[in-house]
């Protein structure tokens, strides 16, 4: 699968389309553990802390806390978080590709509804040897596009601004 990235530099943006997440992932269970678990039914709020690390197929999410809600059509969200300057940390294997996606941020948010991942503060993700880097990215799972930018945070590129690091594709002759 070909893996195109599209720059748009003006206002510090980047849009960069990748390869989907591994599909079946979302068939298989969820499987979190943490030091703490703290349930509202009522709610719809479950609460998990110390250590935590969730898996869902290929998927695993780490950091100190973790908090997942369920709206009233089923929903759900999550927001994790890490503390002591730690960032919470994502990653999942590429659809029909031994690539992995990774991502780290002070804080992690995945909506189901919309199928995106929000990195918010020292962000970064990387496909395979790609990388970026901001204070902000959100990660479309439906259109495979990438939007980064270093307004409202700290940037986890050493200059302060958008960076991306973008391998060369092989061209072999044939």
């Amino acid at each position: 699968m070909t893996r195109l990235f599209l720059l748009l530099c003006l206002l510090f943006v980047l849009a960069v389309p990748l390869a989907h997440a591994e599909k079946a992932d979302k068939q298989k269970p969820i499987e979190i553990d943490a030091d703490r678990i703290h349930v509202d039914d009522r709610q719809k709020v479950h609460i998990f802390e110390g250590n935590v690390l969730m898996k869902q197929g290929t998927l695993e999410i780490r950091g100190d806390r973790v908090v997942v809600t369920q709206d009233e059509q089923g929903f759900k969200t999550g927001v994790a978080t890490a503390q002591g300057g730690k960032l919470a940390t994502f990653k999942q294997k590429r659809d029909n590709s031994d690539e992995w996606v990774t991502g780290e941020a002070e804080r992690l948010e995945y909506d189901a509804r919309t199928n995106k991942i929000k990195l918010i503060g020292r962000a970064r993700a990387t496909s395979g040897q790609d990388e970026v880097r901001g204070a902000y990215i959100e990660y479309d799972q439906n259109t495979d596009q990438y939007y980064v930018t270093t307004a409202g945070g700290t940037s986890s590129a050493p200059s302060g601004r958008v960076r991306a690091v973008i391998q060369p594709k092989n061209t072999e002759e044939q």
